[in-house]
This record gives C-alpha cells, sequence and structure tokens, in this order.
C-alpha cells in the first residue's frame, strides 16, 4: 500500500494567539499564581524536552524504550490486527517506530501533536520507515474534543496511544476526564495503550526533574520567554529560577517558577507583583502504583487488561479497555 499522507491540520479549539494574553492574565491572577503547562512547548521548548530526555537523571524515557523493545512484540499481539493508532502528542514518535515494527497490519497512524515542526519531522521520518502505513497527521491540542481523519479502510479498533507518562501531568479529577474522552474516542471494541510512570525513591524521582545538566531548568524558564514574546510581557528570567519538588502526600513531583527577588512585571496591561520566594505553579507530574492507577482507570469506566514493565520495573505501559470488555 503507498503512503497516505494528509495534510497538517490546525484544531480551531487550540487558542489563537489573542487568547494567550487572557489566558496568562487570569492564570497570573490566581492564587497562588499558575501558567499552562503548553505553554513550555514553542519550537525552542520542544527541542529542549527533546534534550531533557537524553539525560542522564531522566530514567522515564530510558525506561519506556527499553520497556517497548523487550515487550513490543507482545504488546502488538495484545492490541491484535487491523488497528487504528491515534497517538496523543507524538512529537518526535521515537517510541511509535518500535510499536509499529510490530503491529499486523495497521490500518493507519494519526499522530496528534500540538507543536507543527516535531510533527512534521515525525510524520516524514516514519513515512520513509513505514511506507505501507496510511500516516494522517492532526496538528491539534489532544486535551480538546478530535475530528479523527476517516481511516483509508475499516480498522478492527482504534487504539489510543499515550506514551511517556504524559497522564501524569493532569491531577486526578484532569486524568479521569481525559481518560473518558479517549474511552468515547476509541469506541465500543476500541483500547488504550498508555505509558504510567511508577512511585519510587524520592531522591531518584527529584533527580528527574532537576538535572544536573541544567536542561531541565533552562526548558521550565523558557516558558517566560515563551509568554514574553507571545504577549509582549517583560519577565527577566534571570529574575526567576527553576523548582521541582516531591510531594509525597499528592504523589507527584511540582514544578514551580520561584521569583528571586521582589519585583513587577507587565503582562499586557496588567502589572504583576511578585514577592521574594513567590511562586508560580507550572506543572504536575504525578506518580502511581499499579494499585492507584486502576482505580483511577475505573473512574473512567476502564479496566486495566495488560501490564508491562521494564526490566528495572521504575515504568509501566498499560493496556486499557472499556470495563466488562470480553474481546
Amino acid at each position: 500500500m503507498n503512503s497516505q499522507v494528509a495534510d497538517l491540520r490546525d484544531d480551531d479549539r487550540r487558542p489563537p494567539d489573542n487568547l494567550v494574553l487572557e489566558i496568562v492574565q487570569r492564570g497570573l491572577r490566581a492564587s497562588p499564581k499558575r501558567l499552562p503547562s503548553w505553554l513550555f512547548y514553542d519550537e525552542r521548548g520542544s527541542h529542549l524536552f527533546e534534550q531533557i530526555c537524553e539525560q542522564p537523571e531522566y530514567y522515564l524515557t530510558r525506561c519506556e524504550i527499553a520497556l517497548m523493545q523487550s515487550h513490543g512484540a507482545q504488546i502488538a499481539q495484545a492490541l491484535g490486527p487491523d488497528v487504528r493508532l491515534v497517538e496523543y502528542g507524538s512529537g518526535h514518535a521515537i517510541k511509535t517506530d518500535i510499536l509499529l515494527q510490530h503491529l499486523a497490519a495497521p490500518v493507519a497512524y494519526v499522530p496528534v501533536e500540538i507543536s507543527p515542526e516535531p510533527l512534521r519531522q515525525s510524520v516524514q521520518r516514519l513515512t520513509a520507515r513505514f511506507p505501507q502505513v496510511p500516516v494522517q497527521p492532526l496538528c491539534a491540542d489532544f486535551t480538546k474534543g478530535l475530528r479523527l481523519p476517516v481511516s483509508p479502510r475499516g480498522a478492527r479498533r482504534t487504539v489510543i496511544y499515550f506514551p511517556g507518562s504524559t497522564i501524569g501531568n493532569f491531577d486526578a479529577a484532569e486524568a479521569a476526564t481525559l481518560l473518558r474522552k479517549m474511552r468515547g474516542e476509541m469506541g465500543e471494541s476500541g483500547g488504550i495503550l498508555i505509558g504510567v510512570d511508577l512511585k519510587k525513591d524520592v531522591v531518584l524521582l527529584e533527580a528527574a526533574y532537576n538535572d544536573a545538566a541544567g536542561v531541565t531548568a533552562e526548558f521550565t524558564l523558557n516558558m517566560l520567554a515563551h509568554v514574553n514574546r507571545a504577549t509582549g510581557s517583560d519577565f527577566n528570567l534571570g529574575r526567576f529560577r527553576h523548582r521541582a519538588r516531591y510531594n509525597p502526600m499528592a504523589g507527584r513531583i511540582e514544578t514551580h517558577i520561584v521569583s528571586t527577588a521582589e519585583q513587577s512585571v507587565s503582562v499586557g496591561r496588567q502589572l504583576v507583583r511578585f514577592r521574594e520566594g513567590e511562586a508560580m505553579q507550572v506543572e504536575y507530574s504525578c506518580k502511581y502504583s499499579l494499585e492507584d492507577f486502576a482505580a483511577l482507570a475505573h473512574r473512567a469506566g476502564l479496566e486495566v487488561r495488560n501490564v508491562w514493565l521494564d526490566p528495572e520495573e521504575m515504568f509501566s505501559v498499560q493496556y486499557l479497555v472499556r470495563a466488562g470488555a470480553t474481546s
């Protein structure tokens, strides 16, 4: 089959440029202050995140790739043939490459990514790598309702692929809502293949989000540079610092941007004052036990059918189906 690559399409639910200022101002009026994590991912932010994944402290990517290499054939067997694979937040789709090597006669691959350039690059690479697989990219925010393209042929099932433990960036209520959204998009016979980071030693967890090379800190502060460009604000990056700590009660890494001095920042016509040491919340990274995640899936009307672990048992990939499904 010849490769069928659709044009990249922007989803009209993605916040348009004229609303970014409003969203930022609203977050900075909140108490405590907060900024949405999608502001990380301008072109430079996406590049820095790729660098984070290569840092020795950042075990997540290393462990998930090892897991996919060890269990890729078993995972593909569990998904079955004639699958339409829809990947949320596909980025450069490195782990997808491993999965596509093992899938039997996939109907289509639909990468969903909010950053256009990583999406273009991954489409180009995977089209060359798997010319027999139709690729139908969608440039969109996966947290919003998606208009999935029509498949070139009928699929046995739609599988939502959500690797990388991105589910951890949502609190419990948001994660359950997102899983319910996936449940609707996968259809009656579909499934969800999802990466879930596991609870582990606090030292390992905090090191992963505070690498010695300072790449994660640069990535975090780049959010302010992105805000400056998008809204005409005047954040001075040198007067803020990155902070990431594990909250054992909530079971999550909490990432903040902390003001190092008493200062004021112009955000549009809004003057935002910061106390010395005041923190803006920018990201959560929730960690789960297997029992925790099974309970979360249950809240969304799903059940865990399969679990695969990396050799060090630090990370999991789980296959979810509708609760009570028999096939």
